[in-house]
């Protein structure tokens, strides 16, 4: 097999492994949203849900469509985990906040989720350190490549990586 051979099986085999990797997480997160009770697109709008943010916007990051955005934001508030302000800037818009309860679901559902991923089982905290980084640089490079509708490439935010799972997951789920 030569250069380009190897270097395809290389790549192939890449994918293949965090395909595997994708699919454990969604399978971790769907069995920790059975235990809440609640629709495994929770655990993502939790976690998008940092700051009040505006519906279309949650909807942008969360990358599904603003009726589904309203079946979202009208669960976490039949629940008790956020409710609907209007945008002090324009009342027109509408944005979504967590309340205390949903505050302290998100780190609770955060916390165990992310003690249950593989690497926080299998690598040592230089390993993990080293797989951050290099998720880093990967999610660096994709935004630097210019976006399809033409607007120059922004610098990686701390979510992006975030949002490329979300959207692999909803491909392989």
């Amino acid at each position: 097999m030569g250069e380009d051979g190897r270097s395809e099986q290389l790549d192939t085999d890449i994918l293949n492994c965090l395909a595997g990797l994708i699919g454990q997480v969604v399978a971790y997160g769907e069995k920790i949203a059975q235990r809440f009770s609640f629709p495994s697109f929770f655990i993502k709008a939790l976690h998008t849900l940092d700051c009040p943010m505006a519906m279309k916007e949650l909807g942008r990051r969360m990358h599904c469509d603003p009726s589904f955005v309203t079946v979202i934001a009208d669960g976490l508030e039949e629940r008790g985990l956020a409710r609907r302000e209007a945008h002090p800037g324009d009342r027109r818009i509408k944005n979504l906040v967590l309340t205390d309860e949903g505050i302290e679901l998100r780190r609770r559902v955060e916390s165990e989720l992310a003690a249950q991923m593989p690497w926080s089982k299998v690598l040592d905290q230089p390993e993990r350190e080293q797989l951050l980084t290099l998720l880093r640089k990967m999610a660096s490079a994709g935004n630097a490549a210019a976006p399809d509708n033409g607007t120059p490439a922004s610098p990686a935010r701390a979510g992006e990586v975030d949002d490329a799972v979300s959207a692999a997951s909803a491909v392989l789920g």
